[in-house]
């Protein structure tokens, strides 16, 4: 059984018992979440396509831990003008833990 979920304006394809790493959602680690915004299910028999979400459709996951991703650095700069921009950037995220999948 596997999903397609949307979250953080991604998707993702989740089964039960997957660790994925999302865009930061609220909640301490421990808590359990639910997503609502399920685009398929597929359950091995039959398959269901959202339009653009699946009814009644939710995906229950545990909220693993919190954190802050590696630094990036964005590095401008222009010839000969004096220009130079070095600024750096932590992503914040979440990972989550699926349990269950509801349809």
């Amino acid at each position: 059984m596997y999903a397609v979920i949307k979250t953080g304006g991604k998707q993702y394809k989740v089964s039960p018992g997957d660790t994925i790493r999302v865009e930061k959602l609220p909640g301490e680690p421990g808590e359990e979440i639910e997503l609502n915004e399920v685009l398929l299910v597929d359950d091995g028999e039959n398959l269901k396509i959202g339009q653009p979400v699946v009814e009644g459709a939710k995906v229950v996951a545990t909220i693993v831990a919190q954190g802050r991703s590696k630094k990036i650095i964005v590095f401008k700069k222009k010839r000969r003008k004096n220009y130079k921009k070095k600024r750096g950037h932590r992503q914040h995220y979440t990972d989550i833990q699926i349990k269950e999948i509801q349809a």
